[in-house]
């Protein structure tokens, strides 16, 4: 018997093609050998078919029947993709017979109680690898999960490594990803950017992050109340039209990133301000190269990850509000995400600037992150600063050169 809590024939919440995509991505983002363990796998669920859609040669994954299909379905199933997936997929009676995986997938939403919940991963902790993950969805319906929504949050606050909202569901559910055990840093140069289902695609090269589409329903929600209320005025049309321009801001473009393994990419777009040689106790010991970058408001404001490696830690300081292209905006409020890397510790900071009042960090302490993934946004004119190992990096911008996030190539490792 698998130790899960108990799951009606008719579910609370289904899982569509994006809730799958984002249960699934952790092993999709894989480009070596991997393992991959579903459990409460329906031979007809979108989950199974999203995992096999992310198979490559090397793989490995193995299926856990639910109850509402059997081993037999699943192995008639997969027999009937072909000789290709049948020879990397294994289906198994029982949990207990699975190996341990690098990426381990429920494959229904979790309901039931925080103490239900507990089991499950415990349940689990038997058959993960070292620095596996575990993803788990629970419907993002308050009052209706009986507890599971609110331990995943508790668990996501102290393993969590990722965790996206998926509005496009029938009901909405949210999806956690969870890691107990620390992961190798070398592991992230092999991974390829997270999907992310928070941005919403405009056309296949570029989307508008869940941000801008928040505010720029405020703004068609204030036009329609502004018209409700005053039908004889004008005012409607101002925040009607602000609401295209506010969209336009959080644009996030799709990137190609270089594929040379010695390559740093920008951070974010804009324009370099400085390229110079410093110390900072709180990043670590030893010199630093940092290359800052200014954001006008008519730059792209989603950052990115300049080089792959494992989230060390996070922090703010705080500070004023001076103008990004100052000098003074090195003391604004700003936030530091620091990295492990295979080429030792790099940090990014984003900083705050005279309009600038709100930083998105995206990427939780533990999270393996590739080169070019999106690490988070900062609203509105502002700075990035990349820090890197001064004796393992020579620049490649000077000062005034135009950067593009995750494109440009703005250092080399020696």
């Amino acid at each position: 018997m698998t130790p899960f809590p108990t799951f009606s024939a008719a579910p609370i919440a289904g899982l569509g093609y994006r809730a799958a995509r984002a249960l699934t991505a952790e092993f999709a983002r894989h480009n070596t050998a991997t393992s991959a363990l579903v459990v409460h796998a329906d031979h007809s669920s979108t989950v199974v078919a999203a995992t096999l859609e992310a198979l490559l040669p090397g793989d490995t994954l193995t299926l856990v029947a639910g109850e509402r299909s059997t081993a037999d379905l699943l192995r008639d199933h997969i027999t009937g993709l072909g000789s290709w997936i049948a020879d990397r997929v294994k289906i198994v009676d029982t949990l207990a017979e699975a190996d341990p995986a690098d990426v381990v997938i429920v494959g229904e939403p979790l309901t039931g109680t925080a103490e239900e919940v507990r089991a499950v991963l415990d349940g689990l902790s038997k058959y993960l690898a070292d620095g596996a993950v575990v993803s788990v969805a629970t419907p993002a319906v308050p009052g209706r999960t009986g507890g599971a929504a609110a331990e995943l949050f508790r668990q996501s606050a102290l393993f969590g490594v990722g965790s996206d909202l998926v509005v496009r569901n029938q009901p909405p559910v949210r999806v956690h990803k969870l890691r107990f055990t620390a992961a190798d840093p070398a592991t992230a140069t092999a991974l390829a950017p997270a999907y992310r289902p928070s941005s919403v695609p405009v056309t296949r090269a570029m989307h508008i992050d869940s941000n801008g589409v928040a505010a720029a329903g405020i703004a068609l929600g204030l036009a329609a109340l502004s018209r409700v209320s005053r039908p004889k005025s004008s005012l409607w049309l101002i925040p009607a039209l602000a609401a295209g321009p506010i969209a336009v801001f959080f644009r996030d473009p799709e990137r190609d990133v270089p594929t040379d393994p010695k390559a740093v990419v920008a951070a974010s777009d804009g324009r370099v301000l400085s390229v110079e040689r410093l110390y900072d106790d709180r990043l670590g010991d030893g010199e630093f190269l940092r290359i800052a970058v200014f954001l006008s408001v008519l730059d792209v404001h989603v950052n990115r990850v300049p080089v792959a490696g494992r989230v060390a830690d996070y922090f703010v300081v705080d500070g004023g509000y001076a103008n990004a292209m100052t000098a003074a905006a090195e003391h604004n409020v700003s936030a530091y995400t620091l990295l492990d890397t295979d080429h030792g510790r790099v940090a990014v900071a984003q900083r705050t600037g005279l309009i600038a009042r709100r930083i998105v960090q995206r990427a939780p302490v533990g999270t393996l992150v590739a080169r070019g993934e999106r690490l988070g946004l900062i609203r509105f004119g502002s700075r990035t600063d990349v820090y890197l190992p001064a004796d393992r990096a020579e620049p490649t911008v000077a000062v005034g050169d135009h950067a593009i996030g995750a494109a440009s190539v703005i250092a080399r490792w020696k």
